[in-house]
């Protein structure tokens, strides 16, 4: 792939070493890019600040996706210093643990609303805060993070699957609002790993063998695996595509039975 030195990309959602939105920090960062980490709030800035430390020098700044205002000072201070941004990975999704463990019928108007809003919506508002520092650039890529509870039933997935389907429709509004820009917007949807956001389903082995049982490769998927996409659909290689939804799950999505 090509060497990224010289390009910049904010990358959100980094919990610990086992997101997926590091493990594509990570591969971005060895070819090269300069990053800026933005994190959801003081509990997690001992653990990103520990990470940040095997990366080129990265911008570290706080964000509550949920403020307009928070997004609009993390864009100011990415404009003045990187001059623009050539990528933005949208890792963040949350809804309330208890939303996720009683039936999805009795799903609180609040959680429905909050897990919409930092799961689906802020990928709207981080995208239109980061498309005029691409336009500076001549264009850019977007990439988001989903799952194929969006498409199918998972046992206590719940909301987080009504979230993830207005995720990946978004994809395909802002695809279409952004290209002529020369702004690209796609989604990776991979299999089940285990990362702080999956710790909150209950039954999550059970579905972790259930994969490994009926994909066709016969195996979960490794976090390193989806890095490497993420690097993929963030850098040049992957020019000509947008609007995507691209499954990394070991061919699980294509089985009946």
């Amino acid at each position: 792939m090509s060497d990224l030195s010289g390009k910049f990309g904010l990358i959100t959602g980094v919990a610990n070493k086992r997101s997926i939105a590091w493990s594509i920090a990570k591969a971005l960062a060895q070819d090269g890019a300069r990053l800026a980490l933005a994190y959801q709030g003081e509990r997690f800035t001992e653990t990103v600040e520990e990470l940040a430390a095997e990366l080129n020098s990265p911008l570290l700044l706080q964000c509550d996706v949920t403020s307009d205002q928070q997004i609009a000072d993390v864009y100011a201070t990415i404009g003045k210093e990187f001059g623009g941004l050539d990528f933005l990975l949208h890792g963040t999704a949350f809804a309330p643990r208890e939303e996720l463990s009683r039936p999805f019928v009795e799903t609180s108007r609040e959680g429905f609303r909050l897990a919409l809003d930092v799961s689906a919506y802020s990928l709207i508002a981080l995208s239109r805060g980061a498309a005029p520092l691409m336009a500076a650039r001549g264009g850019g890529s977007i990439l988001t993070l989903t799952y194929l509870g969006s498409q199918r039933v998972f046992p206590n997935y719940n909301v987080m699957g009504v979230a993830k389907a207005a995720l990946e429709a978004s994809v395909r509004y802002l695809a279409a609002d952004l290209g002529r820009r020369n702004i690209r917007v796609n989604a990776i949807s991979a299999g089940p790993i285990r990362t702080l956001a999956s710790s909150g389903i209950s039954g999550f082995a059970s579905i972790l063998q259930v994969y490994r049982d009926r994909a066709p490769l016969g195996r979960n998927i490794e976090l390193d695996e989806v890095g490497q996409t993420g690097r993929f659909l963030l850098g040049p290689e992957s020019a000509a595509i947008t609007g995507e939804v691209l499954m990394v799950d070991a061919g699980f999505h294509v089985m009946g039975l």
